[in-house]
């Protein structure tokens, strides 16, 4: 009977080992993804735009032209004025996302402050290629 009791202890330890070792994987995942977002928001911060979208995902690239995601940053961000500030609000580790194939991603979410938008959500997803770097496949400002 102690045995059993034994067995059943050390099963529970390497469950909790395991478990652990999963949540720290999934953390630097994260870690590696929010970086990635930062590095990539920089680009659009210096009005890097075309590069901005040279180092994005492929899927990112097969969604919009170059020329397509230029004019759009140059309408939608250049307006908003230089960068105040940018806090890290959220980052989530997921699988799924709709409209998109399955793979690794993470949903990073800042709290930014422009010059000319005091409060604003930008929402950067980063996705893990296939040569196992983060990209970015998406980004929304609101």
């Amino acid at each position: 009977m102690k045995s059993v009791k034994m067995y059943a202890v050390i099963g529970m330890i390497i469950l909790g080992l395991c478990l652990s070792c999963n949540a720290m994987a999934s953390e630097e995942k994260e870690n590696k993804a929010v970086e990635t977002a930062e590095k990539w928001l920089t680009l659009i911060d210096e009005g890097k735009y075309g590069e901005s979208w040279e180092t994005a995902a492929v899927y990112f690239k097969n969604a919009i032209t170059k020329g397509e995601w230029e004019q759009t940053l140059t309408t939608v961000r250049e307006p908003l004025g230089k960068l105040v500030s940018r806090e890290l609000k959220s980052k989530t580790y997921k699988t799924s996302l709709p409209d998109a194939p399955d793979g690794e991603y993470v949903v990073v979410q800042f709290e930014t402050s422009f010059d000319n938008k005091k409060s604003a959500i930008e929402t950067v997803t980063s996705m893990l290629d296939r040569e196992g770097k983060w990209r970015v496949s998406g980004y929304y400002i609101k």
